[in-house]
């Protein structure tokens, strides 16, 4: 005989492995591994700057795929209470694309440019209207830092409403921003031990020390574009560091939605884009609706339909036949539905006569060995 144990818990194990593997798929699915990611848990992802724009109950936030999304936000009522992050673009913006953001900015949107050694983001910035450039060589600075020279410390700070109650930024691999008009305000600065190098080079007797812009914000139109040279400044390892997190949060201080593009970012994760995918398609919307409330309905109707038999098997006793175990050895003789069926009295008195029978006929055979012999 099987214990019950020997059946139940393999079934318990392969029902844990299922679950571990759903969940495992699910979490890569949702996850991504690419840098600056709003879907990156990692060090160097940024869903911890996604969670706490999401976590603001005084603005709305949105993840943009398609730079057509800037339309909906163009007019001047929706584009002065809008800020858009763009990190660190992997390609370049269209000439089309570009237009309907600098038209976002122009009519009173205010859009963030975080940028290092890529070209991708001085092209954005260009082609809406901005003077503010990335130098792309790599900022460092031996005295001032944080944890290494090429993490130096921002401690210029100006007075202006994006760094209110900031005292310092905490960079990291960054690079200098260039104002590249007087219409540019210079927003912070490294001290006067910094310098910019084509490579992670040490300090050369050739290299110019001085402080170096690493935020700017100038008007554009009736918005305004903010050039920061450095990136990492909002990743999951960074944003925490004095006042990186403080900073990031003046800058959309006071707007309705924040938008996080992620147009020209790294591919997003499967679920992730799924799920976007269906929030921006509204017939998709509707007919997986519809396709739900069907399968609701067909499995509810499952459903009440066992519900319905195991009512009536309790309360009726109508329990399904029993197959005979000699049913299929053999031909049978199945009784018909016509004939009455014996009570339990008559089958016991057959026994009984068959017994009997048997008693007699054994007793016959007794007497006849009796007679020969």
């Amino acid at each position: 005989m099987v214990d019950d144990g020997e059946l139940v818990w393999p079934r318990v194990l392969l029902f844990a492995l299922t679950l571990v593997t759903v969940v495992a798929l699910m979490v890569v699915a949702a996850t991504s591994t690419a840098a600056f990611s709003p879907h990156n848990p990692a060090w160097d992802g940024g869903t911890d700057l996604r969670n706490e724009i999401e976590s603001d109950s005084g603005v709305e936030s949105e993840l943009v795929r398609d730079s057509t999304r800037y339309e909906a936000f163009s007019d001047a009522s929706a584009a002065n209470g809008t800020v858009a992050f763009v990190v660190a673009p992997a390609d370049p913006y269209t000439d089309a694309e570009a237009a309907r953001i600098r038209t976002f900015v122009e009519n009173g949107g205010t859009l963030v440019v975080l940028e290092s050694v890529g070209e991708n983001g001085n092209e954005l910035l260009a082609d809406v209207g901005a003077t503010a450039r990335a130098d792309g060589r790599l900022l460092r600075d031996e005295y001032e830092n944080d944890g290494g020279p090429a993490m130096p410390v921002a401690t210029g700070i100006e007075n202006h409403s994006l760094t209110d109650e900031v005292d310092r930024l905490t960079l990291n691999y960054a690079t200098a921003i260039e104002p590249g008009s007087e219409n540019a305000t210079v927003l912070a600065t490294t001290s006067d031990l910094a310098y910019l190098t084509p490579q992670d080079d040490r300090l050369e007797p050739g290299d110019e020390l001085g402080p170096h812009p690493v935020a700017t914000v100038e008007n554009v139109g009736r918005g305004r574009v903010v050039a920061v040279g450095d990136p990492s400044l909002v990743i999951n390892a960074m944003l925490d560091r004095p006042d990186n997190g403080r900073f990031v949060r003046e800058l959309y201080a006071g707007a309705d939605r924040v938008l996080l593009d992620v147009s020209h970012a790294a591919d997003l994760p499967p679920l992730a884009a799924a799920i976007l995918t269906i929030r921006d398609a509204r017939p998709l919307q509707v007919l997986l609706g519809v396709g739900g409330v069907v399968a609701i309905a067909a499995a509810s109707g499952q459903r009440a339909r066992s519900v319905g038999t195991r009512a009536r098997r309790l309360l009726f006793g109508d329990r399904p036949r029993r197959a005979d175990p000699g049913e299929g050895a053999g031909q049978s003789v199945q009784p018909s539905s016509s004939m009455p069926h014996p009570s339990d009295a008559e089958r016991d008195d057959e026994r009984v006569q068959h017994v009997r029978g048997d008693g007699n006929r054994i007793r016959r055979d007794d007497d006849d060995r009796d007679t020969v012999d």
